[in-house]
């Protein structure tokens, strides 16, 4: 199936067609035509699955058949966006402006740790789409700057990271505002209780679209683990990054500090780093990224937080620094690599107190990770039971499918 099977206008299949975008993604297959059709849509979607075209597309092409049938050539407020971090709103403006680029529209991207005064400048000279991080809404909904009373789409994007992050009670408030009738969409990675209540209260009637649950991984990251303790991981990252093969890698901590302390000890060993996480100035975390797309800076450490709005489709590794303890993260990690078709690495390095969140994340995938023996700092005495096998050579950070791994065996501490 080509976009041009989706019933989509010109201007949007042109845009499309400017960013060399030809086949929809499963989600975008199912949920373009469903919104199309003025449906409450509830989206299950891990991320790198294309959720963002999904809903910006359909909701600008039906903007843009409001707009002929009443008439209207002014810039009013008609859509909201409401998305958990700076970043993956900033992502989210720049899908707007690739695939609005032959429409009339404007947006608008709102998040705090910024002044305010050019976006409320923004604001003030007309916009009809905004997305914006529910902070700053908020405030600026208290200033009297935005009004919702017009808001015919409204988008919740990472429902469950915005329940993480403690924005229920803001997004609760944001949802009083709107107006009763309006087309609702609602995407989320995992479907918890929470999520469930929620959506319930958001939508009305939705069609229902879940691609790839997120107790699933995509089959062509290649990924392993390494058992080597804590005071040691700094010495395997470092070997491990001699390979020259590795030109980006994307690392995960569980903590600001750690990220930084880890970006400084890499740096000192003249490894371009930078750490991305939410104590840094919006500025700061920009550049970083962008200094990471373009790669000036060959390594980048970040928090899952600050990860979210991470979109890179040639990033061909992730590492692990430490585990998550919740499951699910793995996989959100492991997604930032293997997107757009392409394969993928994803390595872990699991200490001994990090054994339990190992286990949790195979039961979540259903799949044992293959154990990298042999290294040199192997502390394989941290694992008991099966295991799968690969050596040194044959795994790390070679592309995913090159390499033989030996055969699975049962291995008893």
């Amino acid at each position: 199936m080509s976009f041009n099977n989706l019933q989509l206008i010109e201007p949007v299949l042109e845009a499309l067609r400017k960013e060399g975008y030809n086949d929809p993604t499963p989600i975008q297959q199912q949920a373009i035509p469903l919104i199309l059709q003025k449906k409450d849509l509830l989206g299950c979607a891990q991320t790198g699955t294309g959720k963002t075209a999904a809903f910006t597309i359909p909701v600008m092409q039906l903007m843009q058949e409001r707009r002929q049938i009443e008439k209207k050539q002014y810039h009013h407020l008609q859509t909201l966006i409401l998305t958990p971090t700076r970043e993956l709103a900033i992502q989210i403006g720049e899908s707007l402006l690739a695939y609005g680029r032959y429409l009339p529209f404007r947006h608008q991207v709102i998040f705090g740790g910024v002044p305010q005064h050019s976006q409320v400048r923004a604001i003030r000279a007309g916009v009809d789409i905004i997305v914006a991080t529910p902070g700053r809404l908020l405030d600026l909904m208290q200033q009297r700057i935005i009004s919702l009373n017009e808001i015919q789409y409204f988008i919740l994007d990472e429902a469950d990271r915005m329940l993480d992050m403690g924005f229920v009670h803001d997004v609760k408030r944001i949802i009083s505002k709107l107006p009763s009738e309006r087309q609702t969409l609602f995407f989320s990675a995992t479907m918890p209780p929470e999520i469930k209540q929620l959506a319930s209260i958001l939508l009305t009637n939705p069609a229902k679209v879940e691609v790839t649950p997120v107790s699933s991984t995509v089959e062509i990251i290649n990924q392993s683990v390494y058992f080597v303790e804590k005071q040691n991981k700094l010495s395997l990252l470092i070997q491990l990054l001699k390979d020259e093969r590795i030109e980006t890698l994307l690392v995960f901590t569980q903590m600001k500090h750690a990220a930084d302390k880890l970006a400084r000890s890499l740096s000192r060993e003249g490894i371009r780093t930078e750490a991305i996480h939410g104590n840094k100035s919006q500025n700061a975390r920009q550049t970083a990224l962008n200094n990471f797309k373009n790669r000036k800076t060959r390594v980048l450490v970040a928090t899952d937080i600050a990860a979210r709005g991470i979109d890179i489709d040639e990033l061909t590794h992730v590492l692990n620094y430490e585990l998550p303890n919740v499951p699910e993260t793995y996989v959100h990690r492991i997604g930032r690599t293997g997107r757009a078709g392409a394969s993928g690495t994803a390595i872990s390095f699991c200490d001994w107190s990090e054994k339990v969140f190992l286990t949790d994340i195979q039961k979540l995938i259903k799949k044992t990770i293959p154990v990298v023996k042999g290294h040199p700092f192997d502390n394989s005495l941290l694992h008991s039971g099966p295991v799968q096998v690969i050596t040194p050579a044959n795994n790390s950070f070679r592309s995913a499918g090159k390499g033989k791994r030996s055969r699975a065996f049962s291995q008893k501490m």
